[in-house]
Parts: C-alpha cells; sequence; structure tokens
C-alpha cells in the first residue's frame, strides 16, 4: 500500500499521525501462538519461521540511566531502554530515542530544528523495511545519559530515525562494534566505536571494527574485553553478571519481550464492516445491543471531501445511545478486512446458523484439514486466524485453537512486465515484438522489458483468463499452470508454455479415440504394467500436491499409448490404458475427462466414479528410477522398465515437458544411456 513513502494509488505522501483507534489485544496469545507452532508438523518450515520471527520473543533486560543536561546538571526523569545485549554496555558510545518517544516530543516544542526533524521521520512512513534502508540520522537532544558502570562516561542522547517506538522502550543504547546500524550511526556523527566483543583466540589491544560491525554467529568461541570486570568471560556470563548487578543496584530488571503489537483493526473509510460502538457523552463507549445489529452502512455516501466519508455523512453517525436514550455519536472507523477473514472458515461449518459456528458443526468439521494460500498470508491472515480461534474458544464459539490442521503455500503466476518512455504500465496484450524489439501494438512507440514478477494489477502484467479460455480452453490453462514447476514454486506463464498443453489436449483426445476403435493383438502386458504404475505413482503424488510430477507421469503414459498403437498391441489393453489415462487427468481437465470418458461408452460421469486403484501385481517393481541430465546436470528423472531398450528409453526422456523446457528447441548432439540408471543428453 506504501511505495517510496507514497499511497500506491494517490501517490501523497505517507505520514504517521496519533489517532484514537480500537485494538485487539493479540499480544495477550503471544506465548502460546508461539509455543504452538512446534505442534504445526504439517505446516512448512518456513512459514512458521517467519510466525516465529514475526512474534519475536527475546529475553534481555530493561534497565534505565540517569540523564544529565549540557552542563552536567542531573535530572529528575530516567531513560529507560530495553536491550538484548546488556553484555556490550562497556562499548556504549551513545543513547537514541524514537521520534515518537515522549522525551523527544517533549523538547520538539521548545526546538523547531528537532520539531522539523521529527516531520523528517514521519515521512518515511511505517514500514520497517524503508525505516532499515534509509539513511541513518539523528537530532542531538543536548542530553546525556551516565554510564551506569563509569559515572564519569556522558553518552549523548540522539532522536534517531531507526529507532521505533513499537519496540521495547523506544530507546536503546548504542554499541557501535556490533550492531550495524548503530556502526552506521556512529561513523556519521564521529562517534567513538569501542570493540568489546572479540573471537577468543584475538588480541584484545589489537581487535578493532571497520565498517562492518562484529556481530558473532551461533557457534562461535567468543569473550568480553575491553570491559572491566566483564573482561574474558563468554557473552552468556557476561550477561547474567550484568544483569545481577543491574538487579542488585534496583535500575534494571529482566524481561521477556516481543515484537508483536496488538492488532490495530480501525480504518477510516468507507469500505469496511461499521464497528459496533455509540460513544455517549453520558455513559461512555457503548456496543451496540444485539437486536441493533447488524449496523450497515449508508447508501448515500458522498466522496467529494478528503477523509472518511462516515465522518462527514449529515444523519448516520448521529443516533440516540442505547443505555440512557440521548444524543450520541456511532463510531465512524470501519474494521479492518481481517476481522472477516480471519474466522470465515469456522462460519463455512454452518453458514446458515442463527449463530456464529453451530457447535456440533464446529465439532465435525474442524480443524481444516487442509488450508492452501499464498505465502504472502504466512504472517498477518494465518497469524490472526490462530489468534482468532483461541479467542472464539474462550468465547465458547469455537473447540479448537489451531484452525488449520495441514498447510500448503501455493507459488504465484509471475509474468515480465512492460513499460512505455513516461513510466506507464502496459499490458502483455499490447506488447507485440518486431525485429528484436518490443512496441505498443496500437501506438507503435517502444517498450522498455522490465523484470519478472507476481502478476498484479497496478503493474498490468496480467493475462485475461477469458482470452485464455477462448482460445485454449480452461482445462489447457490449468493443466499448464500446474505441470510447469512444483505447486509451492512461481510459475512464468508463457504463451508457448501454453501452446504445448493445448498440444496435449489433442493427443489425449486422439488416443482415447484411436483406443476405442482399436483391433490390435499384440501383447498388451507393458501397456497395462505402464498404466497401473502411472496411476499408483499419480496417486501418491496427487495425494502430496506434486501435480507437476503426477503430470509428468501422465505424459509417460501417453507416450506409452503412442508407441503401443503403433505397435497394435490389444485393444483391450489400450482401452484399460485409456481410461485409466482419463481418470487420472480429470482432477486437472476436468472438461476433457468428461467427454473422453463419455467416447469410451461409461454413463456414470467421471465426477460420480470412484478413483480407480492400481492392480498390486502389475505395480510389482520391476521397474527403476532413471535420472535424466542435460549436459551432465541433473534436470528430471523417470521410472522405467528394467532393461528397457535404448531406443525406447531416449524417446521417453526426450518427450519430456521439462526436457523440451531445458532443450528449447535445441536438437540434442548425443544421448548417452548408462541401462537402468542415467540418461545424458548432450547439447
Amino acid at each position: 500500500q506504501v511505495i517510496d513513502g507514497r499511497g500506491w494509488r494517490s501517490g501523497a505522501m505517507v505520514e504517521k499521525r496519533e489517532l484514537a483507534q480500537w485494538f485487539l489485544k493479540i499480544t495477550a496469545y503471544s506465548d502460546e501462538l508461539l509455543a504452538a507452532l512446534d505442534g504445526l508438523d504439517k505446516w512448512p518450515e518456513k512459514v512458521r519461521l517467519m510466525q516465529r520471527n514475526w512474534i519475536g520473543r527475546s529475553e534481555g533486560l530493561r534497565f534505565s540511566f540517569a540523564l544529565e543536561d549540557a552542563q552536567g546538571h542531573l535530572l529528575d526523569e530516567r531513560l529507560t531502554v530495553y536491550t538484548t545485549r546488556h553484555d556490550t554496555i562497556f562499548g556504549a558510545s551513545f543513547c537514541a530515542v524514537s521520534a515518537d518517544h515522549e522525551l523527544a516530543k517533549r523538547l520538539s516544542e521548545l526546538n523547531a530544528g528537532l520539531a522539523a526533524f521529527r516531520r523528517e521521520v514521519a515521512a518515511l512512513g511505517t514500514s520497517e523495511e524503508n525505516i532499515e534502508k534509509a539513511e541513518k540520522k539523528g537530532y542531538a537532544l543536548g542530553l546525556y545519559a551516565r554510564h551506569p558502570f563509569r559515572p564519569e562516561v556522558k553518552l549523548p542522547v540522539y532522536a534517531a530515525n531507526f529507532v521505533l517506538m513499537g519496540y521495547g522502550e523506544g530507546a536503546i543504547f548504542g554499541c557501535p562494534a556490533h550492531d550495524q546500524r548503530d556502526l552506521d550511526f556512529a561513523r556519521k556523527y564521529g562517534l567513538p566505536v569501542v570493540p568489546v566483543v572479540a573471537p577468543k583466540e584475538a588480541d584484545a589491544a589489537a581487535f578493532t571494527v571497520g565498517n562492518e560491525a562484529f556481530i558473532e554467529k551461533e557457534g562461535d568461541q567468543t569473550r568480553l574485553i575491553n570491559s572491566d570486570f566483564l573482561n574474558g568471560m563468554s557473552v552468556p556470563q557476561a550477561k547474567e553478571d550484568v544483569a545481577r548487578r543491574f538487579t542488585e543496584m534496583g535500575i534494571g530488571e529482566r524481561r521477556v519481550n516481543f515484537r508483536l503489537r496488538d492488532w490495530g483493526v480501525s480504518r477510516q473509510r468507507y469500505w469496511g464492516c461499521p464497528i459496533p460502538v455509540v460513544h455517549c457523552g453520558s455513559c461512555g463507549v457503548i456496543p451496540v445491543p444485539k437486536a441493533q445489529l447488524p449496523v450497515t452502512l449508508p447508501e448515500d455516501v458522498t466522496f467529494d471531501k478528503p477523509g472518511n466519508p462516515l465522518e462527514h455523512h449529515p444523519t448516520w453517525k448521529h443516533v440516540d445511545c442505547p443505555h440512557c436514550g440521548k444524543p450520541a455519536r456511532r463510531e465512524t472507523d470501519t474494521f479492518d478486512t481481517f476481522i472477516d477473514s480471519s474466522w470465515y472458515y469456522a462460519r463455512f461449518c454452518s453458514p446458515q446458523a442463527d449463530v456464529p459456528v453451530s457447535e456440533a458443526a464446529g465439532r465435525y468439521w474442524l480443524p481444516v484439514d487442509q488450508y492452501i494460500g499464498g505465502v504472502e498470508h504466512a504472517i498477518l491472515h494465518l497469524l490472526y486466524s490462530r489468534f482468532y480461534a483461541r479467542a472464539m474458544v474462550r468465547t465458547g464459539h469455537e473447540n479448537r485453537e489451531e484452525p488449520f490442521a495441514s498447510l500448503f503455500t501455493q507459488g504465484m503466476v509471475i509474468h515480465e512486465t512492460f513499460k512505455t518512455a513516461g513510466g506507464d504500465w502496459v499490458l502483455p496484450a499490447d506488447a507485440i515484438q518486431q525485429d528484436g524489439a518490443w512496441h505498443h501494438a496500437a501506438t507503435g512507440e517502444p517498450l522498455t522489458v522490465g523484470g519478472v514478477e507476481k502478476m498484479s494489477k497496478s503493474k498490468k502484467n496480467v493475462v485475461d483468463p477469458e482470452a485464455i479460455i477462448a482460445q485454449y480452453g480452461a482445462d489447457t490453462a490449468r493443466w499448464f499452470m500446474l505441470s510447469d514447476t512444483p505447486p509451492e514454486r512461481d510459475i512464468e506463464w508463457t504463451d508457448a508454455g501454453a501452446e504445448n498443453a493445448w498440444r496435449f489436449t489433442q493427443r489425449i483426445w486422439r488416443y482415447v479415440n484411436e483406443a476405442i476403435v482399436s483391433t490390435g493383438t499384440a501383447d498388451g502386458l507393458a501397456l497395462r504394467q505402464l498404466a497401473h504404475r502411472s496411476l499408483a505413482a499419480v496417486t501418491d503424488n496427487l495425494n502430496g500436491l506434486r501435480f507437476n510430477s503426477a503430470i509428468a507421469r501422465i505424459y509417460e503414459l501417453a507416450n506409452g499409448l503412442g508407441t503401443a498403437l503403433q505397435n497394435k498391441v490389444s485393444g483391450e489393453a489400450m482401452r484399460e490404458a485409456a481410461g485409466l489415462m482419463v481418470l487420472m487427468c480429470a482432477p486437472m481437465m476436468p472438461h476433457l475427462a468428461e467427454a473422453c470418458w463419455k467416447a469410451l461408452g461409461h454413463t456414470t460421469p467421471v465426477v460420480a466414479t470412484a478413483w480407480p486403484k492400481a492392480d498390486p501385481a502389475l505395480v510389482a517393481d520391476d521397474s527403476v528410477t532413471v535420472a535424466i541430465q542435460i549436459n551432465g546436470k541433473r534436470r528430471d528423472e523417470m521410472q522405467i522398465a528394467k532393461g528397457m531398450p535404448q531406443t525406447e528409453v531416449e524417446a521417453l526422456a526426450m518427450s519430456l515437458p521439462s526436457v523440451q523446457k531445458s532443450l528449447d528447441g535445441k536438437a540434442p548432439r548425443r544421448i548417452i544411456v548408462v541401462q537402468d540408471r542415467i540418461v545424458n543428453i548432450v547439447v
């Protein structure tokens, strides 16, 4: 929603403002949301790691510095910080507070330069990525923090653009030698850089830090240096010693902190579910009674004024207090849409019920057995749903604390991007290639080809599904998307890929119709074995959501069917193999499968036909898995009958989609077959 500090639609500069808003207290569940991740063993580890990092549990120390002014006079207030690296206290060379810290806000009332700096920081927006990438800047507050162990050491206090108010205390002590942000800041403002942690074997007197902070990795053998009574200790020992001393001094306490913040659910916009609350001057904040729900949005809203249209509506927000009857005001904020998407799965159990979730239906259906969604939902949506489930257990609406038993994150469809010289995005359908260069189909102006990115409306790198379906059919589009790459990876949409998938659908239809009229009499055992082994493999692959692997096995069966037709294999075996192939295609090409199934003489539609079972006798292991290499690099594998003739192995390998894609139209110079082991294609 924010790109380069501006709203992605309006282009307006984004700034941070303080607002009275509604929150859900997700932080009350931080510990259990984190601990329960270990039990989600059917979730991708990358998603669990992303949630662990987002919750961000850390064990550290909360302590305070005495403050003095530029003349050395001790102030009444202290500066409280939170840190996980209190072992580095002797390397401290400055303190910094967020631009939103109370200290910075108060001082800015009398300091125009500081006020301007705070406005500059606000213009960075709220994106942590933007804050991290921005040049590290600070504004000296004219105050100094006294080092707790060396009172003669004065640490200048700054407001800094890289300190977040939402984490810890909104204030830090900077140890430049062992934190890259602190080091960048110290170099900019000429502050001391004192290394206090070094490799165990390093010479303490000679150890220095250049432009890269020394950050020890897990397993590194390090020790404290330049740290008075901590010298020679390990990092854990030093942390323990400092924590004990600060506690005894009465200036610090051990603290478990979380990166997770409470969930702000207020949105100042018309589009959303109204927050069902009334503000009364006498009674305060009053929930809308159940009998008056739902609160509906006015349909005569206008958008001619900046800000929230509900706030400007002449009548909607004015209502009587449900408690005392006096004139009151509706809440004009609407809910974050995640409010609805966080529990829809539970509503699906009983969508017509008069209660949010029927208890019996919830017990029967929940948790969701298999959830499939993009990895972009790994943190917010999935974390909010996990929180919502726990909250609903406590309110009696649900009986499962984990909503999704198994999770699969599919990749995105990606495509090239095109831009005009003026910076306007262009649809792929409007881009044509002439003489090796891209031009706008209508205007002829040159286009710049950008990166291959996730399809998005903003960059217009989308392909119209209706056009694809009109040209190739829905089955072809689905087949190509599932066949090109494992479903957890991104897939690049290409016209050539769709064309190849369409040609395969024609092969299926042709082979089925040829099998129907086949009068061959040759032995069909090998074909039946291939068909049943393919079925066993496809069944396993579909259960594991390995659609591309399943499709590769169907390609093998189709090739075998084509060879069997040429060799006049038994018509009965042909029709059996063709029927199994059609059933295997059905989950991915349902329309084609129904037409083929009917052509084969079946009256019960595929959708009502049980999934076939492979004959164990025909699946018996007299096959081997052969690796496919191109110029010595492994590209795929295939299962073949042991001792299969070299010519058949070569033909089968060359027919694989992965091989065709890698060859990109090039003819192989030679094919080396190591029987029952490897096929190496040299190009």
